[in-house]
């Protein structure tokens, strides 16, 4: 998010990074390497326990009071994740929403974000948002709720988030902009990319490099057809087809695929570094991605530094909000935050819980692809 708002200064200055909070070193030193700026370690959850407290740090950190004000929340999206379901409500970083939300309230910015994968707007969820929107409106302000694919706004890769935007007036919520026909493909991300060896460091690029795979990934990778290929059924770990002889269909059929070139990647995790997590293999060289190679799909620019180790560099990356979206993201809130005439008939968007999973919602948004609140307003869920 940071790295975004921080991005649109290059066209005007228009944000300055005041302050940022994090447990992870890693992600401290990555932020302080390319933002300039040290974040605090701090446990968001202890620092909710004092919003008095949590409000005179903040305050500290503003060179003016009468400055606009925006404070943004990205609580770890494992908690919420729906490959964390066994978790559920007992994953101590679910709190982190509402603990924001406290925080938030404490501070009273201009304008409040919070982004997160879309499970979060699922029944087993749904108390922590709704419990923070109430918080919202007692506090004056008016919010909306959103689910957007990343691809919509210029991000090189199919991720649905949901966004949570609150401000104190009235506004109109961001949209997505690229259609699915123009949307930006792995070509336009890695294309240009030298080729490498897996496990070696390209020579102009310290971030180009990938795990050292073992021979026998390595030979399954090779049967994989080039551009968008899938694993052969016989190809691969004798643990896939036991899988699919007990289910009786095919199992994990992504598990060594390669990614399209003229299509968008599919969502980057943090466990894109492995090609047996998922379609993370190269679309023509018989390897798994390079750090760069995520990092650009996620949309952070060629230049970006990432500290910490292998499997610590790919968590940061699949973790992040996209660059893109978030640079898009700061140039809408400077539109509204500096409106002059009021936004009547303001929809709050997405009002009540999705259900028991978000995955029964992917037809509709990829049918409603230049408006998903369209889509989801046909399922009776946005006001």
């Amino acid at each position: 998010m940071s790295a975004g708002f921080a991005s649109v200064n290059h066209a005007f200055p228009a944000y300055r990074l005041a302050m940022a909070v994090d447990l992870d070193d890693d992600a401290n030193a990555t932020y302080c390497t390319n933002l300039g700026l040290k974040p605090h370690k701090i446990d968001i959850a202890q620092l909710a326990e004092d919003c008095s407290a949590a409000k005179e740090l903040i305050n500290e950190a503003r060179q003016s009071q009468n400055s606009p004000f925006v404070m943004i929340g990205c609580a770890p999206c494992q908690g919420f994740s729906s490959h964390r379901n066994a978790s559920g409500e007992v994953d101590k970083r679910n709190s982190l929403f509402t603990s924001f939300a406290r925080i938030a309230c404490a501070a009273q910015p201009d304008a409040i974000i919070i982004e997160n994968v879309p499970e979060i707007l699922t029944d087993r969820y749904w108390p922590l948002v709704e419990a923070s929107r109430e918080m919202f409106a007692a506090n004056g302000y008016f919010s909306h709720l959103s689910v957007h694919d990343m691809a919509e706004f210029g991000v090189p890769q199919h991720r649905y988030r949901a966004l949570l935007i609150a401000m104190k007036r009235p506004f109109k919520a961001p949209q997505g902009f690229v259609s699915r026909e123009h949307s930006r493909t792995v070509r336009d991300a890695i294309g240009n990319l030298p080729s490498i060896v897996p496990g070696h460091p390209s020579t102009s690029d310290p971030m180009h490099f990938t795990a050292g795979h073992r021979q026998t990934t390595i030979d399954t990778i090779k049967r994989v057809p080039l551009n968008g290929g899938s694993r052969p059924f016989d190809a691969g770990p004798d643990c896939l087809r036991r899988a699919a002889n007990k289910s009786g269909r095919a199992a994990y059929e992504d598990v060594y695929g390669r990614l399209w070139w003229d299509k968008p990647a599919i969502t980057i995790t943090a466990y894109a570094r492995n090609p047996a997590s998922g379609r993370y293999v190269h679309p023509e060289q018989h390897r798994g991605l390079s750090v760069r190679e995520a990092a650009l799909l996620q949309s952070f620019p060629q230049h970006f530094y990432f500290e910490g180790s292998f499997d610590s560099k790919f968590r940061q990356i699949g973790n992040a909000v996209p660059p893109a979206f978030s640079s898009y993201l700061a140039s809408h809130l400077l539109i509204e935050i500096h409106r002059d005439s009021s936004v009547t008939a303001a929809s709050d968007g997405i009002n009540v819980p999705v259900g028991p999973t978000f995955s029964r919602l992917i037809p509709a948004l990829k049918a409603g692809h230049r408006n998903l609140e369209t889509s989801l307003r046909a399922k009776k869920l946005v006001a």
